[in-house]
């Protein structure tokens, strides 16, 4: 659908900006977008894998698959958004921290010493930072509310 916006992915660590161009949305509205896609660069494990941005809440869930369609697990981003009406794109900056949630409900946080090497070299300012940790918060709370299936459904629907 032309209307959808051209996604582009922001990385501070290591430092790259690249256009998802073989990302199909196959779902937006106000709240979110949920995108299907390949690896960009396949690893061992990872193959392909769905999206669900979340534009009010700061944090990206990402369901990733080994190549044989098994659940490797869910990786959050957490995230800033920035919509550029006048070229219909939509830059995802990727804030650093990030929520890893297993198979089994094992959860993990990392990257959060990328937050202050940020911080130390000018790449994030006070207040984005503010923005991810609070971000960062409120993902956690929905995890350990035992709500993640709430964000997770987004995906789920267009599995089936």
């Amino acid at each position: 659908m032309s209307d959808y916006p051209v996604l582009y992915r922001k990385r501070l660590i290591p430092k790259e900006c690249v256009k998802l161009k073989d990302d199909i949305i196959i779902e937006m509205n106000d709240e979110v977008i949920v995108t299907k896609w390949n690896a960009l660069k396949p690893k061992k494990d990872l193959h392909h894998g769905y999206s669900c941005y979340f534009l009010n809440r700061g944090f990206k869930v990402s369901k990733f698959y080994a190549a044989d369609n098994s659940l490797l697990y869910y990786y959050c981003d957490i995230v800033n958004y920035e919509f550029n009406k006048e070229e219909n794109s939509l830059l995802v900056t990727d804030l650093l921290a990030d929520v890893i949630v297993y198979p089994d409900g094992f959860v993990k946080v990392v990257d959060i010493d990328e937050m202050v090497q940020c911080l130390d070299s000018g790449d994030i300012d006070l207040d984005l930072l503010k923005v991810s940790l609070t971000a960062l918060d409120s993902l956690l709370k929905i995890i350990y509310a035992g709500d993640f299936d709430k964000l997770t459904d987004y995906i789920a629907v267009h599995e089936k």
